[in-house]
């Protein structure tokens, strides 16, 4: 059983100490330039709450997939500028990880001060989880605090390999994602509902078995949709199928049904001749789809049905989208039931991924009580998986 009682930030003395930091700095960078801060902006808590309680602040980051090279691309030195310019302090950048360079500028820092250590992933040793660099690593800090939950699932040096070397506690970031989804894992406010989406089964298939143990009710649409109505007996056209999962779809519906979860399909659908954008569009009324047509979006009353579900809910964990919403005419879907989750008065949860996407392109970020900041991460989570990233931190 996975334990979520880790030790935090406040768990610990940091003053006078040098604290070697995780962060997600995995932001988007066009021409040098960081288009989105997010990331950045959500580590500021777990950063200023050390600044104010004199650490001295090693922070480290991955960027991109540089493969294990230097690549000048994939520097952290933008992100150095914009911490710099959040925190109201200068955060220096250091010229390597664990060389030289970045051995002196840690020797050197002050209470209070912050710097930033060049991209994690120009070692090849970082995926490796090589235990001769994460000692390096260590050995520039006294105390390693893991904020990044992205990267969470992820057994790499700097994500996990250092807790074997430091005494090893969460941020505030991480803190909140496994105290959130891990009450609403273990005990949920009632009704509990899931809903489901995306493009496969085989994706999300440790996911629907750990929730069938705990939901009361499971929505399921998406492209993932079409295998379980295809399991059912109904026609689905051309659209998209696992033809080797039908088997499982079945057994995950018998299993739904004899622990009287409820288990909602799609009743209707809006469907196109092709997958492109511009593709004929066509409201297709029940569940049989016609030959040479692709489901690519839930219809009306699959909205009502799903909404409906929502809205009494108490607790909603919602991933992957009901449709293929990045082509407008197919995004009403997702939509619908974001906007039936905002309106729900839920405790609610949206792992990571396309769906967290959907959720703040259409305006309802501040609507929900969580959007994780991972999308792997968290479907591992909801899986019931022990995250590398976190299972090294020191119980409480």
């Amino acid at each position: 059983m996975v334990s979520y009682h880790k030790k935090s930030l406040e768990d610990v003395s940091v003053q006078g100490k040098r604290v070697l930091v995780r962060c997600d700095f995995n932001v988007p960078l066009k021409d040098g330039v960081i288009t989105n801060d997010k990331r950045i902006v959500s580590s500021l808590p777990t950063i200023q709450y050390l600044v104010d309680h004199g650490a001295r602040v090693i922070l480290c980051s991955h960027l991109g997939r540089p493969k294990g090279e230097v690549k000048a691309e994939y520097s952290l030195a933008p992100v150095a500028e914009r911490l710099s310019q959040l925190l109201g302090q200068e955060v220096k950048m250091a010229k390597d990880v664990v060389g030289p360079n970045a051995k002196a500028m840690a020797q050197a820092l002050q209470d209070g001060q912050v710097m930033l250590l060049e991209n994690v992933r120009f070692h090849k040793e970082e995926t490796k989880n090589d235990p001769a660099f994460a000692k390096e690593l260590a050995s520039l800090a006294e105390l390693f605090v893991n904020d990044a939950f992205g990267t969470a699932h992820r057994a790499h040096a700097s994500t996990a390999g250092v807790a074997d070397y430091l005494p090893a506690v969460c941020g505030y970031l991480i803190q909140r994602e496994i105290g959130i989804m891990g009450k609403a894992l273990t005990d949920p406010a009632r009704p509990f509902v899931a809903i489901l989406g995306g493009a496969k089964v085989s994706d999300k298939i440790g996911v629907i078995q750990n929730l069938l143990e705990k939901v009361d009710t499971l929505i399921v649409g998406g492209g993932m949709a079409y295998t379980f109505l295809k399991a059912k007996g109904c026609s689905i056209g051309s659209s998209l199928c696992e033809e080797d999962k039908l088997e499982l779809a079945s057994q995950l519906m018998e299993k739904a049904a004899a622990r009287g979860v409820r288990f909602l399909l799609p009743v209707d659908h809006l469907a196109g001749d092709k997958f492109d954008p511009d593709c004929q569009v066509q409201a297709v009324d029940g569940q049989n789809i016609p030959d040479g047509w692709m489901g690519m979006d839930i219809g009306p009353k699959t909205v009502a049905l799903f909404s409906q579900a929502i809205q009494g809910a108490g607790t909603v964990i919602w991933n992957g989208p009901m449709g293929v919403f990045e082509f407008p005419a197919f995004s009403q879907g997702t939509l619908q039931v974001a906007k039936a989750v905002a309106d729900s008065g839920a405790i609610s949860i949206i792992g990571g991924g396309d769906s967290a996407s959907a959720v703040v392109n259409l305006g309802f970020e501040d609507k929900m009580t969580h959007i994780s900041t991972g999308g792997g991460a968290s479907l591992e989570f909801l899986e019931g998986l022990d995250l590398p990233g976190i299972a090294c931190l020191d119980d409480k």
